[in-house]
């Protein structure tokens, strides 16, 4: 279920397509998606198999067929959003599709499993196949959510524009710097070669950097600005007011980072889990036939 929606997809699902997408067509998917998930689960409670229902018997093997068929069929939709064509589906169709039965998912290949699951291929299909769907739904909920807050947060400036901004202001704190003693002018220094993009990704999902500089740099500075009887009040002031913009300006650059982080880090799940449990139920229906 590689759903790579980056690049020009991203822009294509932007706005309220982001929510269109699944009500494409009168919810034609999810009634379809719905309509499937309760006849497997009808079918299920309805129909006797001896000695029990599990993956093994005809009634498995059917769901089994069922799942795979989606599974594989899905995993298209990488392929597919790259070669749309005029008169063939939509990708917003594509995408429809791919969200809900891709949740249909659940219940087939729960009910292909009857509920049996153990140290062996077959239910590490299942888990892969769980986390392709989880990472799945966290991404339709990211797109949903996120876009508004990256461009609430942005304003009307680009991302290149707020570097170039955060540029502005380095320049002026280093001219700010010039009249400081040693021990500020180094710690601003600190600040200036900090780059905005440093940290890990852990770092930058949660925004959380408690070793800035910019912020030492800022607290130390205006702390010492305080104190109007030095000689440098005036320096120290303007210095601690440029910091106080810096900190700002590296705030909603790193605010920027954490959405656009956000946003994305479900496909470096989606995408080679989905590759991963192709593999898997490659195997799976290999053992299947070899021992049958």
């Amino acid at each position: 279920m590689a759903s790579q929606l980056s690049g020009n997809s991203k822009k294509r699902l932007g706005g309220t397509s982001h929510v269109s997408f699944l009500k494409h067509a009168d919810y034609r998917w999810l009634k379809i998606s719905a309509a499937l998930s309760a006849l497997a689960l009808f079918s299920y409670a309805l129909i006797d198999v001896e000695p029990r229902h599990s993956g093994s018997s005809w009634y498995g093997y059917t769901l089994g067929t069922i799942g795979a068929g989606l599974i594989l069929w899905l995993a298209l939709l990488g392929y597919k959003k790259r070669s749309i064509k005029p008169g063939q589906w939509t990708l917003k169709s594509w995408v429809s599709a791919h969200v809900w039965l891709g949740l249909s998912l659940i219940i087939v290949a729960t009910l292909h499993c009857a509920f049996q699951f153990g140290w062996n291929v077959h239910t590490l299909a299942y888990v892969l196949m769980m986390i392709v769907i989880v990472s799945g739904i966290y991404g339709i909920c990211a797109y949903t959510i996120l876009p508004k807050h990256l461009s609430a947060n942005r304003g009307d400036m680009t991302q290149a524009e707020m570097l170039d901004n955060l540029r502005s202001i380095d320049r002026q704190l280093h001219d700010a710097t010039q009249p400081l003693g040693m021990e500020l002018a180094t710690l601003i220094g600190e600040s200036l070669s900090n780059d905005p993009f440093q940290g890990s990704i852990l770092a930058r999902l949660t925004n959380s950097y408690p070793d800035c500089p910019t912020h030492a740099a800022f607290v130390t500075v205006s702390a010492a600005a305080k104190d109007r009887s030095v000689d440098n009040a005036d320096d120290l002031v303007r210095a601690s007011q440029i910091l106080s913009r810096k900190v700002a300006a590296l705030s909603n650059i790193r605010r920027h980072l954490q959405l656009k982080a956000q946003l994305e880090i479900w496909l470096y799940f989606h995408v080679p889990v989905t590759f991963a449990l192709i593999a898997a139920l490659t195997a799976h229906v290999v053992s299947v036939f070899f021992y049958w």
